[in-house]
């Protein structure tokens, strides 16, 4: 089985205000030490899999951030310790921090994909969320990566953003429509105490605009709304916030929704074998410190019991509107927790008889108009 490699960027120009990750604001002078860090983990990890690996994704934090030298480094220590057959190579960018210069130092470092936090079209709520980039930042962006000649772009919108209207919400699909990317992801708002918005909003404060955000009921008619539009444009809805023109899913971010194998390298980068997940430490300083001292960077080794392997299963597979073989789980996992799998067979049964799963053949997934409340049906199928 190929292999995907993740690497984590934590640093940002800004904290966007409704972020729960592990990234900050830091000094530049802090990226090249980083990033020999990264090279060094790479080198170290390369001679312990001879599986090929097909996709790399770099993400963040904000990875366009970095000098291209520092990237291209990265890409020569993963050619250099891994058997790469790259089909897919995703970079994660800010629109603000594009340039022509930039992106073609991206092509020659391989990047074939670029994933742009676009976000919103709509400059007020851009600037109430904290970002740096403007409208006009993403038509100059897009101009810029097509003249390089990467025609795998991916750009998100957040559906829920402090004043977030309909009509903004219709206008901000209309010009990502008129872009026409690729890949396409549409996020949900989500409200947690990790973010200074989710914070502030639980709080019942109006700071960073919490009081703007509309109300559970709205977020997901935009969702609703997208969702149809993009369809009737032709994008294939291949999982809950994600979709693509055909042939343009996401290799990469399918490997986690298959629970197929990935290695990650970086601070709070996270790796899964088939069998343990690990991730290393988030802190960036404690990362680099470990790897100069020769020391391990990874944390939080978990090995999966049957039971969450069981789980995984369907809490990832769900996720993918082809949802999940029965029939497959049946004979690879049930036979070792029957009372599991005769529990999550009731309750299979019932959410089918209150319509959020249907079955096609063997398969069982999650009804197309009931992915705004994916969640509560993963509570009550796993809970």
């Amino acid at each position: 089985m190929s292999l995907g490699i993740y690497i984590q960027v934590p640093f940002c120009q800004t904290k966007c205000t409704y972020c729960n990750f592990h990234t900050g604001v830091v000094s530049r002078d802090r990226h090249q030490p980083y990033a020999e860090a990264v090279c060094r983990e790479i080198a170290k990890a390369g001679g312990a899999s001879h599986a090929p690996v097909d996709t790399v994704y770099v993400g963040g934090g904000t990875p366009s951030l970095l000098d291209p030298t520092h990237l291209a480094k990265i890409t020569d220590a993963l050619r250099s310790s891994f058997n790469l057959e790259l089909l897919e190579a995703t970079l994660e960018a800010d629109p603000e921090t594009i340039t022509h210069e930039k992106v073609s130092a991206w092509v020659a470092a391989r990047f074939n994909r670029i994933s742009l936090g676009s976000q919103s079209f709509d400059d007020r709520e851009l600037k109430a969320a904290g970002r740096m980039h403007r409208r006009d930042d993403i038509f100059r962006a897009i101009e810029s990566l097509k003249a390089a000649g990467i025609h795998n772009i991916s750009m998100d919108l957040i559906a829920g953003l402090p004043h977030q209207t309909p009509e903004s919400w219709d206008k901000s699909v209309d010009e990502l429509l008129r872009i026409r990317p690729e890949h396409v992801s549409v996020y949900m708002l989500e409200i947690d105490e990790g973010s200074r918005l989710g914070k502030e909003s639980l709080a019942g404060g109006s700071r960073y605009s919490a009081r703007e955000i509309p109300d559970d009921d709205t977020i997901a008619d935009f969702y609703e709304s997208a969702r149809q539009r993009l369809a009737s444009a032709g994008y294939e809805h291949y999982e809950i916030s994600n979709w693509a023109l055909p042939g343009y899913r996401s290799r990469h971010n399918l490997k986690y929704w298959r629970r197929e194998p990935y290695l990650g390298f970086g601070a709070g980068a996270h790796s899964f074998d088939g069998m343990m997940r690990w991730a290393n430490a988030h802190d960036p300083a404690r990362y680099v410190a470990c790897i100069e001292q020769g020391s391990s960077p990874g944390e939080q080794f978990e090995g999966l019991a049957p039971f969450q392997v069981l789980d995984e299963e369907f809490f990832v597979g769900l996720r993918l509107l082809e949802g999940v073989d029965l029939a497959r789980i049946e004979r690879e996992l049930a036979p070792e927790l029957p009372a599991r799998m005769a529990t999550l067979r009731e309750r299979i049964e019932r959410l089918e008889s209150l319509g959020f799963i249907e079955r096609d053949g063997t398969r069982i997934r999650l009804v197309p108009d009931r992915l705004t409340v994916s969640n509560e049906v993963f509570v009550q199928l796993l809970g």
